[in-house]
This record gives C-alpha cells, sequence and structure tokens, in this order.
C-alpha cells in the first residue's frame, strides 16, 4: 500500500485519542496535526511523531502581524517539522519575515528546513461566500491564483489550495512549487463541510503533490480498509 501522497490528520482532541489512529495506521508516512491537537496537547504530538519517524505537517495557520508570525515560525520550525502553513492574506511583509524566521529557526536548532506553504482560500468556503461575505471582487480561481504567486514571489515554498483551482495554480506557478490539498474526497464518502472537492484521482491528475484526506478515513468504520481503498484507486 503506497499511502506516499496522503497526509492524513489528527483531527482528534487528545494526545491519546491521536497516537491509537497513529498506531492503527502505521502505514500512514504523513500526519496532520491542526488547531485542535496541538492547543489540547501541545508539541508532545510532535515528539511522538518524530520517534515513529513520521512526516509532520504543522497546520496552525498563522495569521497576524509580521513580527508575531515570525516569532511563531521561528518556534514551529524547531520542532523539526516538514510542513508549516500562514495565512497568505497575512501579507507580503508577514510572509517575508515568516519565511526568513523559519530558516533562522530550524539552523538554531539545528534542524532541517519545513516548507512554509501559503493557505490561499479555505476549502470551506465557496464563490458566493467569497464575494458576498467577504466582499472580494475577484473570482475564485482568480483569487486562489494571486494567493499562491503572492506567496512564491515572497519565496514559500508552495501553498494550500482546493483541488478544483491546482491545475491553474501547477500550470502557473510551475512544478517546482508544492501544492497541498485539502478538500479531497472520494467518490463514495460525503463532502462534510468541503464546498470544493475532487476525488483523489482527480487532484493527482489536476497537479497535486499532497492530497490531506480525514474523514473518509479516520471516521470510517475500519479506517485501515478506508485508506486500502483510496490507495487502491489513485495506484
Amino acid at each position: 500500500m503506497n499511502t506516499d501522497k496522503i497526509i492524513v490528520p489528527l483531527d482528534v482532541s487528545s494526545l491519546e485519542d491521536a497516537i491509537a489512529l497513529i498506531d492503527q495506521l502505521p502505514q500512514v508516512s504523513f500526519w496532520k496535526v491542526g488547531l485542535e491537537l496541538f492547543v489540547s496537547s501541545g508539541p508532545e504530538i510532535l515528539t511522538q511523531l518524530k520517534q515513529r519517524q513520521k512526516l509532520i505537517f504543522l497546520d496552525l495557520k498563522f495569521h497576524d502581524i509580521p513580527n508575531t508570525v515570525a516569532g511563531a515560525c521561528r518556534s514551529a520550525a524547531k520542532y523539526g517539522v516538514d510542513l508549516i502553513t500562514i495565512h497568505a492574506t497575512a501579507g507580503k511583509v508577514a510572509l517575508k519575515a515568516a519565511q526568513n524566521a523559519i530558516i533562522e529557526g530550524a539552523n538554531a536548532a539545528n534542524q532541517p528546513i519545513p516548507n512554509l506553504i501559503a493557505i490561499t482560500l479555505l476549502t470551506s468556503l465557496n464563490y458566493r461566500e467569497l464575494a458576498f461575505d467577504l466582499n472580494i471582487t475577484l473570482k475564485l480561481p482568480e483569487y486562489a491564483l494571486k494567493m499562491a504567486l503572492l506567496a512564491q514571489d515572497c519565496g514559500l515554498a508552495g501553498a494550500v489550495c482546493s483541488p478544483q483551482e491546482v491545475e491553474q495554480l501547477r500550470q502557473t506557478c510551475g512544478d517546482d512549487f508544492l501544492l497541498v490539498c485539502p478538500g479531497v474526497r472520494p467518490s463514495w464518502a460525503e463532502k462534510g463541510d468541503q464546498q470544493r472537492s475532487f476525488t483523489p484521482s482527480q487532484a493527482l491528475k489536476a497537479g497535486a503533490d499532497y492530497l490531506v484526506i480525514g474523514r473518509p478515513i479516520t471516521a470510517s468504520e475500519d479506517p485501515r480498509a478506508a485508506l486500502q481503498r483510496i490507495c487502491q484507486e489513485i495506484s
């Protein structure tokens, strides 16, 4: 079972539940630690993942003034994680400060430099919400591309985007720009709160480097079987 392209979120509220899920799916090599688990349990989950030689996506979606996001990124880089997220809407100054701080923090802790990637637009938002709730006049694909290009211009390694925008971003930003896609749902799974989703095969074909697939696996009665079914579909 090849799971190299799949990142599984640890969307649980306790360290014990997270470790149980990790041990239930030993074949998963890349795990996402988000706000809920990190706030409830702190960095111990990162230690547990590193002890198991797993790749770590620290998805805290930093969004603040430049000095604050720089400090957060400098600290996060010391954990030895592989991916860290920041909202592109933090702006150019903050993005550049965060990228510089990632390098400083990793070097100070003698850790590999994590890839800092920018959130273009949350996959829970749709065209109507972008226009009417956020008052952004750009069409959604154009807005996502603009955020990705901003991140690339600031020296970030890549972006997070929905699979529906990934083909355009890949064509414009090039092959070396890392594209991570949440909002990926197998045809047999419920979409939930994901507004702009593709199947795993569609997302990879469009140009995604990694697929973040959570509830179709973790909320399944048999997570291992669900993961195997997804791997078979994309093999």
